[in-house]
């Protein structure tokens, strides 16, 4: 987990037309909220926002020195729009987060290794939903598939988790399967069978006429 330190400006500009205006001039629209406080309508530096996101991940906590306030405030982004075309931050919702506190956050996972041969990987989920202390989020896990046969599955409770992080999800919640591959004479085998099926459907279709 990283924590960034970032200044914002107060955003009095609403709607479309204003988030627009806001972002030519190299900022990203956010809303702040959360402990009971009264949503504050702010705008983030785009290029040190993205870069923050690029080093630290979803999970990256924000110190946010919004000019005029008094005082920081932790927070971290809950939704987050892009423009996967322009590949920009069009609006980022920050929810406050206190030290100490724990949160729930979506952690990716990463598969590792290489499982037995003639097998098929399926990814059932990329990440792992998971309660930690805000300033001590993991970044990421990774999970060994190395030499794993057919029929095996890769669940929550093999990811070795970090002392302070516990799971969100049950133990059993699968995150991969690995299946058997079909080889390429089983592929032919089922090409011909269809064609068989296909051919016979048409002679007898043709006979009824």
């Amino acid at each position: 987990m990283s924590e960034v330190k970032i200044s914002a400006e107060p955003r009095t500009e609403f709607g479309k037309g204003g988030a627009r205006r806001t972002r030519r001039a190299g900022l990203v629209p956010a809303v702040l909220y959360g402990h009971g406080e009264k949503p504050v309508h702010i705008a983030l530096p785009a290029r040190e926002f993205a870069a923050a996101i690029r080093h630290g991940g979803l999970n990256t906590v924000f110190t946010i020195d919004i000019v005029g306030a008094s005082g920081a405030t932790l927070a971290l982004p809950k939704a987050i729009q892009r423009d996967p075309i322009k590949d920009t931050y069009e609006h980022v919702d920050l929810i406050i987060v206190k030290r100490g506190e724990k949160v729930q956050v979506d952690v990716p996972v990463t598969l590792v290794g290489e499982a037995a041969r003639n097998t098929l990987v399926v990814n059932e989920s990329n990440t792992l939903a998971v309660v930690a202390e805000a300033m001590h989020l993991p970044s990421g896990f990774e999970v060994s598939i190395e030499g794993l046969e057919a029929g095996s599955q890769v669940t929550a409770g093999d990811v070795s988790l970090p002392t302070g992080t516990e799971l969100a999800v049950e133990p059993d919640f699968v995150l991969a399967i690995i299946s058997q591959a079909q080889t390429a004479e089983q592929l032919e085998g089922d090409t011909g069978e269809a064609g068989e099926s296909a051919e016979g459907e048409t002679t007898e279709a043709a006979t009824e006429e």
